[in-house]
């Protein structure tokens, strides 16, 4: 049954394009919130997930969220067709994966084409993220998964093809590398669009951080605008449209709290090869309390280099120590603040500028701006000269620079050792997971701040971490559960 609905532009962001229909429409169709409807206008089709509510569209309404106006360019009260949407061939797919068996690259397109049409639910999407997690993926099914997510989406195209890029596979507490790295390589010269995903399985990604001094949402045009001015920029990938399935898969990741192997190689590199980069830095920090071990970042290492070559990258891969946080703040504000701490050259964290000029040098390698194994020397020379600092500023002004009062939070609490002794463990996955529990990454203030790290003597009463957050009652939850499970180890 088709229905004649007038469109209503609702001031809803909903996270995801959602339309909105009157509970009695809801009946007509036979359809439940979260379901699919089919929209048309003008032999143009689109599927929307929908919810039902009587208080803000009319029987003869539908509602539109910002993010489903985005997709289908309409006006206030433009009739459109609705009508209940068919259920999706990936749904059999998708069972196919959870039996464990290999997926064709037809099936592997199809299912990322739903996505990007929303012809999947969210728990569809999920049973699809599971599948993947439990059951693998094969090579050559990797390789069709990257091509369908780099194939789905908007692509750049640059005046050079000397584009380089860098990106970790994440997991580890603060270790924001990437606005230093960019800053330095930038100043050699080398032309280095950067587009980061917001936080997965950590408290802060970079482009939550970097959103903390400066916009990061741009379209293509305005992202070619900026890298003209500054051969950088450190941007949101979400905004620009390069990758829509993958910014949807990593949503459900994040809600499970999952990053299967298969779906972080074809996101890394999906995302790469749309925005244009050709010379690409793969950082896999391994360790205890990394997402991977040494011996599963080997493996992972070989699958990134065969993937890459395969899709033409020029591509290296860095195998990095991750058995502790890095640097001192947890937390989009406090690690902006380590970032501006390496940058301004005022008492920096040692171990995140150690670790930001090792993976600079690897670029100014690669792109032949340092000899083999001078790197390092050229790296360390634009940082201390401030020419870094001034590149970062350029980038974030020409990206529109927001205020540097980088603010502490309303509430704190103070954290002291027990006991005397060395630090011989601090756990990434409970520092990660206190850290969302405060907040992050959404209240860009809250978090955590490290005094110390592995391998440091304490004394008892010394102050070993501070927890910050917007909420009280976020923390008191997570006083409760430091005093029950602490992520530091004292021996």
């Amino acid at each position: 049954m088709k229905l004649k609905l007038k469109l209503k532009i609702l001031n809803i962001i909903a996270g995801r394009p959602v339309s909105f229909i009157h509970p009695a429409n809801a009946r007509k169709l036979n359809i439940h919130a979260g379901e699919r409807i089919e929209i048309s206008k003008g032999g143009k089709k689109i599927i929307s997930i929908t919810d039902v509510a009587s208080k803000i569209v009319k029987e003869n309404e539908i509602g539109f969220s910002k993010e489903l106006l985005r997709l289908f360019a309409l006006s206030n009260h433009d009739e459109v067709e609705v009508n209940i949407a068919l259920s999706s061939e990936s749904i059999n797919i998708i069972s196919k994966k959870l039996h464990g068996k290999e997926l064709s690259r037809k099936e592997i397109i199809n299912i990322i084409k739903d996505i990007v049409t929303n012809s999947l639910t969210e728990a569809e999407i999920a049973y699809f993220v599971s599948a993947v997690y439990e059951k693998g993926m094969t090579l050559k099914e990797t390789i069709y998964l990257t091509e369908a997510i780099y194939k789905t989406g908007k692509s750049i195209k640059w005046h050079t093809n000397k584009i380089a890029d860098k990106h970790s596979i994440g997991g580890i507490a603060g270790n924001r590398t990437t606005p230093i790295v960019v800053s330095i390589c930038a100043s050699a010269g080398i032309v280095m669009p950067k587009t980061s995903s917001r936080a997965i399985t950590s408290a802060s990604g970079t482009a939550d951080a970097v959103e903390t001094v400066s916009k990061v949402d741009f379209n293509i045009e305005d992202l070619k605008k900026i890298v003209k001015k500054t051969n950088a920029c450190l941007a949101w990938g979400g905004s620009l449209g390069l990758a829509p399935a993958d910014d949807k898969l990593i949503r459900i990741e994040r809600l499970l709290n999952v990053d299967p192997e298969s779906q972080l190689i074809a996101s890394i590199l999906g995302k790469k090869l749309s925005a244009g980069s050709k010379y690409v830095l793969i950082d896999i920090p391994y360790g205890n309390n990394a997402k991977v071990t040494k011996k599963e970042a080997k493996r992972l290492k070989q699958k990134f280099i065969k993937i890459g070559k395969h899709f033409g990258l020029k591509i290296e891969v860095v195998l990095t120590p991750g058995n502790e946080p890095i640097g001192n703040g947890i937390g989009p504000v406090l690690e902006m603040r380590d970032v501006l701490r390496v940058l301004k050259r005022e008492n920096p964290p040692i171990d995140l500028e150690n670790k930001s000029i090792f993976l600079a040098s690897k670029i100014l390698e690669m792109m032949k701006k340092a000899k083999k194994g001078n790197g390092t020397e050229l790296a360390k020379s634009i940082l201390n000269s401030g020419k870094a600092y001034k590149k970062f500023l350029e980038i974030i002004n020409a990206q529109g620079r927001h205020s540097f009062s980088l603010k502490n939070p309303k509430f704190k609490f103070n954290i002291y050792s027990s006991k005397s002794g060395k630090i011989t463990e601090i756990n990434n996955h409970k520092i990660n997971s206190l850290a969302k529990l405060l907040g992050c990454p959404a209240d860009k203030n809250a978090g955590i701040y490290l005094y110390y790290h592995v391998h440091d003597k304490v004394k008892r009463g010394d102050l070993v971490l501070t927890l910050y957050a917007e909420s009280d009652i976020k923390l008191k939850e997570a006083i409760f559960i430091i005093k029950r499970d602490s992520p530091i180890q004292i021996d």
